[in-house]
């Protein structure tokens, strides 16, 4: 029994000295962030373990307190073997959580409203609210296997496994993906955000500070998960000027072909840079059209939208009942977009 004693002790030393090594070593990132919504999201978190020591910290000082109070042996202590109800002691005991779980109840609730990734951006941080004149930097991100591409429509450019923008401008993500669903999140930036296949989603954020951050796939998909990460770049307007102009310099075309091979599964790809994007690449990755031959989403739903088949009879195109297929695609759209029909343009968002 001694010798498994002696034993224990350096297990229990070399344990506590491993997690406070890990502790020192980590960078603590969801706390200290270098962007604004990631910044308040990690407060909120600060915040919500506070108020619930306030219960915890008590709780665990009165046990503490009570195991040595009645300790076998200690004569001095009250005992009252017909004790069976205090008036006070429940008033506290119910009252005080019940105060805690309001206000933690009030605090979520206020902060996933504030903070819904949809939600367009209102403040750059905490001292400088947004000027109405800014315009967002748009990027379209897709989450493939096991890589991501990355669309910046007003720069005309695309990325695989890079991503950049300036500090203290306002990024509105867009998000699908090819085949799995998937999650996109740079904890520097803000919280994690899930890309589907065929719908859209779309996150809102700032970067305040200059430098590399670790961006990362948050939800298991497949083999090549575990390299399915990248670096995000904040940049000052200049250096981000000088990012794309690199881009276009040493890039290539992306087109409908390059892409379909993009779209191979791949492991750990390096980052690769596009000076030009095809028209409308991104929409077709997002309604799964890019095929030749192949309906989009979006015109699916509005032939449903104006009643299926007898709405393309109407049209005049006599077509048997599989008449959704590759070979008669074209010919379906192209007879959608002469009727110009309102709500063609309705898109699977989400």
């Amino acid at each position: 029994m001694l010798k498994n004693k002696k034993l224990r002790r350096p297990a229990w030393l070399a344990a506590v000295a491993m997690t406070t090594l890990l502790a020192g070593c980590s960078k603590a990132v969801v706390l200290n962030p270098a962007g604004d919504i990631a910044a308040q999201q990690g407060q909120m978190v600060i915040t919500a373990t506070l108020l619930m020591l306030v219960i915890i910290v008590p709780v665990i000082a009165l046990t503490l307190f009570f195991a040595w109070k009645y300790r076998q042996g200690n004569t001095e202590a009250e005992y009252d073997p017909e004790w069976h109800h205090s008036t006070t002691l429940e008033l506290v005991i119910w009252t005080v959580p019940l105060l805690i779980i309001i206000a933690l109840g009030a605090l979520t609730w206020i902060g996933t409203h504030k903070l819904d990734p949809y939600r367009p951006l209102d403040r750059i941080d905490a001292q400088r609210p947004l000027a109405a004149n800014v315009t967002p930097l748009e990027v379209q991100v897709v989450a493939m296997d096991w890589k991501w591409l990355f669309f910046y429509p007003e720069q005309g450019i695309a990325m695989v496994n890079e991503l950049a923008a300036p500090v203290d401008r306002p990024i509105l993500f867009k998000l699908t993906a090819t085949s799995t669903m998937n999650a996109f999140y740079v904890p520097d930036l803000a919280g994690m955000i899930y890309a589907m296949p065929g719908m859209q989603t779309e996150l809102n954020a700032v970067i305040n500070k200059p430098g590399v951050f670790k961006g990362m796939s948050s939800h298991y998909s497949g083999a090549g998960f575990s390299g399915m990460t990248f670096k995000f770049h904040g940049l000052s307007n200049d250096d981000f000027a000088q990012w794309v102009q690199k881009a276009k310099t040493e890039g290539k075309p992306l087109d409908k072909g390059a892409y379909l091979n993009l779209a191979k599964p791949s492991e750990r790809d390096p980052v690769q840079r596009f000076a030009s994007v095809e028209e409308g690449l991104y929409d077709k990755v997002l309604n799964r059209c890019v095929e030749d031959g192949k309906m989009c989403m979006h015109h699916m739903m509005a032939i449903d939208a104006h009643g299926g088949d007898a709405y393309v009879r109407a049209a005049g195109l006599n077509l048997p009942q599989d008449w959704c297929t590759a070979q008669n695609a074209a010919q379906v759209v192209a007879a959608i977009d002469n009727r110009n029909a309102p709500t063609s343009g309705a898109s699977l968002r989400q």
